[in-house]
């Protein structure tokens, strides 16, 4: 996909690449392995549904204001959408949050990579780290076309696997009661509430997609596309991670002890089964650390400079050594301590839409 044809005008994105690339952006290893689901939503058994019923009104709601925002900002990166919402000093804030995290984000998808290695493929962490960060310097190094041409290619996989798990779950152990879904993950939950937790979840995926989304938006030539775009990647997201509870609510507490928890649900049917849902788990994941990467060089430097390609290589090499520190602990410290920050970001959004309606 090319944002401009030789004569300099706009091609027209479709709604389902927009969509793709929203959905594509936000998922990855915490969300198509179970990780992520299981830690915001998993200890609340049937009100874990409703929290994400909530998160998937906040995506659809707030993707199309970063949308719109970055075609009408012609955005080359994130920071021209967070100075327009937050103002100048909570602006500030806002972009050093989004810029951190979206490190931390890229090494935690390394660090899923590593962990599918070696639990899946019996391969050691670290080759799977290396693997995923070459593939992603690779892809990343052409710019946002290739970042939007791979999250696209891959997010329709993504689903299919994540709905197929789900139904032969649904099939294996039906019938069952109400029972079956007010199980709840055993332990102490990282965030108190499932009402906070929908926000917060929702708020450090958001930091995540505007990075993307915000330079997405300025390759549109209006805003149809971006606002369809925007209520589909929402309930692409909203309904394929409630598909992921189902499953996993229905297999604890054994789901539980696995970093990978989606993975071990897809090999109780068989071993073909397993290897083919952690083939499309690795190429999920690799399609986040895309956008994570480009996002994060994107507010660096200029995407169209000459420094690009040389802080794309040293991003890359830091997130590689920075993986070590494992996948589990990244998810349930990193992740919502970075969606607690990420409130800042839907209120300077917030503001920034009541702005634009007032005038």
């Amino acid at each position: 996909m090319k944002g401009r044809d030789d004569g300099g005008s706009k091609v027209e994105l479709s709604t389902f690449r927009i969509a793709a690339t929203y959905i594509g952006t936000v998922v990855g290893a915490g969300f198509a392995s179970g990780q992520e689901v299981l830690q915001f939503f998993g200890y609340y058994g049937l009100n874990g549904f409703v929290g994400l019923g909530l998160a998937t009104i906040i995506f659809m709601l707030y993707g199309y204001i970063i949308l719109k925002l970055g075609l009408e900002l012609k955005a080359k990166s994130h920071l021209e959408v967070i100075k327009k919402a937050g103002g100048k000093w909570l602006g500030w804030i806002i972009d050093a949050v989004i810029t951190f995290f979206l490190f931390g984000a890229l090494t935690a998808m390394v660090a899923g990579s590593g962990s599918i290695f070696e639990e899946q493929f019996a391969i050691p962490s670290f080759w799977g780290n290396l693997i995923m960060v070459v593939t992603s310097l690779a892809t990343t190094l052409l710019g946002i076309n290739g970042v939007i041409s791979a999250i696209s290619f891959v997010v329709p996989l993504l689903l299919t696997g994540v709905f197929a798990v789900t139904i032969m779950t649904i099939a294996v152990k039906f019938p069952f009661g109400i029972g079956a879904l007010q199980q709840v993950m055993p332990g102490q939950p990282p965030i108190g509430s499932w009402f906070i937790s929908a926000f917060n979840y929702a708020s450090y995926n958001l930091v995540i997609a505007v990075a993307v989304l915000a330079p997405l938006g300025r390759e549109a030539k209006n805003t149809h596309h971006l606002k369809m775009g925007s209520i589909f990647g929402g309930l692409g997201l909203g309904v394929g991670a409630m598909s992921i509870l189902l499953a996993l609510l229905l297999n604890l507490p054994e789901v539980a002890e696995y970093e990978i928890p989606m993975v071990y649900v897809s090999g109780r049917f068989s071993v073909w089964i397993q290897l083919i849902y952690s083939a499309i788990l690795i190429a999920e994941v690799y399609t986040t650390a895309v956008g994570n990467l480009y996002g994060f060089v994107a507010r660096l430097t200029d995407p169209d400079g000459p420094r690009y390609k040389l802080y794309v290589l040293i991003t890359s090499i830091f997130a590689l050594i920075a993986s070590q520190f494992g996948f589990t602990t990244l998810v349930r410290f990193l992740y919502p301590a970075v969606g607690y920050a990420g409130f800042l970001l839907l209120g300077g959004l917030t503001i920034g839409l009541v702005k634009s309606y007032s005038r």
